[in-house]
C-alpha cells in the first residue's frame, strides 16, 4: 500500500517534530457523510477520513473497488518514520482490515443472525470476533458466500509494529475475505490466539470469490 502513496505529498515527521494535523483539522467542517477510516494493510496502517457512499461502510467497501481518503496519517511496518498525506486512493485489494464507523444501516434491512466467534489469521494480524450468519448455518461455509468485505463484531486485533505490541478492541471490524490466510471457529473466552489452524479451518484455496 505504501507504493500508492504519492511521494510529492509525503510529509515525514519524527518523534521530536510537530504532531500531524488531526482528522478534524484535515477535513472541516465535518458532515454526516464524512466518516473516520482506519485501514490495516500488509505494510502500513492508515488513519484518515472518507465520504460514506452507501448506508453503511461495509456496503460502500463491497460496492466499490477503490476509495479516496483525506487527512491521512501513515504508520509503517518497515521501520520508517510516520508520515501524513493530504489525499490517497486505496484499492480494496490492498485493504486487509477496516474499522467500521458511521451508521449501522436501515433497521428494516437487518435480518436475524446467530453469532459465531472466529479466529482469523491475516499476515501480521491476529483477529478475533463474532461472525454473524443465518441460524443453523455453518459460519465457515457461509463466509465463502458473502461479498469480500465481511464484518465482525466485538473484534480484537493483535499485531506488532516497530516493536510496539498492540491489542485493539473495536465494536465492528470489516475483514477482507480475500486476504485471509486461515479462519476457524473458536471459543470467545480463549485467552491465547490459536498457534495453527485446525482441520476445520478455512484456508485461502477454499475462499472462492462471491458469485452473487
Amino acid at each position: 500500500m505504501l507504493d500508492r502513496i504519492p511521494r510529492r505529498l509525503r510529509l515525514a515527521f519524527g518523534a521530536g517534530d510537530a504532531t500531524p494535523p488531526t482528522l478534524d483539522q484535515a477535513l472541516e467542517p465535518a458532515t454526516p457523510d464524512v466518516v473516520d477510516f482506519v485501514a490495516y494493510g500488509a505494510d502500513c496502517v492508515l488513519s484518515g477520513r472518507t465520504i460514506l457512499d452507501g448506508d453503511r461502510l461495509t456496503d460502500m467497501l463491497n460496492d466499490h473497488e477503490e476509495y479516496a481518503l483525506v487527512g491521512v496519517a501513515v504508520e509503517r511496518f518497515d521501520g520508517g518514520s510516520p508520515m501524513t498525506v493530504e489525499e490517497v486512493i486505496v484499492p480494496r485489494e490492498e485493504l486487509w482490515l477496516v474499522r467500521a464507523s458511521g451508521p449501522r444501516g436501515a433497521v428494516a434491512r437487518r435480518t436475524r443472525t446467530a453469532p459465531q466467534h472466529v479466529a482469523v489469521k491475516m499476515g501480521p494480524y491476529n483477529v478475533r470476533g463474532f461472525f454473524h450468519s443465518m441460524p443453523g448455518t455453518d459460519p465457515l461455509s457461509s463466509i465463502q458466500r458473502r461479498k469480500p468485505m465481511v464484518p465482525l463484531t466485538q473484534a480484537r486485533i493483535q499485531y506488532t509494529i516497530n516493536g510496539d505490541e498492540r491489542d485493539e478492541r473495536v465494536d465492528t471490524l470489516i475483514v477482507n475475505r480475500d486476504q485471509i490466510e486461515w479462519l476457524q471457529a473458536t471459543e470467545p473466552d480463549r485467552a491465547e490466539f490459536p498457534t495453527a489452524p485446525t482441520r476445520r479451518a478455512i484456508a485461502p484455496k477454499r475462499l472462492v470469490p462471491d458469485r452473487g
